[in-house]
């Protein structure tokens, strides 16, 4: 009993001895990694700090499909593409929804893109003018003088078109080259793949084959 009274009184002044020692380690580490750490963050600099704690772009600019979020956007201008975009919009959809003019514009992307039509968007909103009712987009071969009379409704369909142009707009209409709205049915919306509605616009996507076919 006395040598295990002994051993552990060795034990116990053992235990005093080292560990305010391990404890003053402990806490030499903490200050120097603390002083290293202030050092790196002084030479990052401010503005790299703020980017750290900052949401990416991306997320800043994610479309939301309302007024209220268009009129909060920062003025659109642009090319003469953007121009034709924004013009085709204004006379085609300026009465839709936000979401629905995001969706005329998707078509007219599309149609951009498909390799049957103009390869530009001036190009594909101009198709056919200069004969009568036979373009592809009525304002443009109606016979009347195309005037934007409400600036507020073409600033909106402005930065529609803005988004659309920069390829920030996630898909809404699943591929559609053609639309039109619920007050009429073309011949061709009989044939063509009709892939969504959204406000007054039917949309379809057309059903050509290739050669190959």
């Amino acid at each position: 009993m006395r040598l295990f009274t002994t051993a552990a009184s060795l034990l116990l002044l053992s235990l005093m001895t080292v560990l305010p020692v391990a404890a003053h380690a402990n806490a030499s580490q903490a200050e120097e990694l603390a002083r290293l750490e202030t050092s790196g963050l002084k030479s990052a600099g401010a503005k790299r700090l703020t980017s750290f704690v900052s949401a990416p772009k991306g997320a800043q600019g994610a479309v939301k499909f309302s007024k209220a979020w268009l009129d909060s956007q920062p003025k659109a201008s642009g090319s003469s593409e953007w121009r034709c975009l924004a013009e085709a919009l204004y006379f085609e959809a300026r009465g839709e929804t936000v979401k629905g003019q995001f969706a005329v514009a998707e078509v007219i992307k599309n149609r951009v893109k498909s390799g049957r039509f103009p390869g530009s968007f001036c190009g594909v909103i101009n198709q056919g003018t200069g004969k009568k009712y036979q373009c592809q987009f009525t304002y443009t071969c109606d016979g009347h003088k195309e005037v934007i009379a409400e600036p507020l409704a073409f600033a909106r369909v402005a930065k529609v078109a803005q988004y659309t142009l920069d390829g920030k707009v996630p898909p809404l209409t699943d591929g559609a080259t053609h639309y039109h709205t619920t007050a009429v049915r073309p011949r061709w919306s009989q044939v063509y793949t009709r892939t969504t509605r959204i406000g007054v616009h039917l949309f379809y996507r057309h059903t050509w084959r290739s050669a190959s076919n």
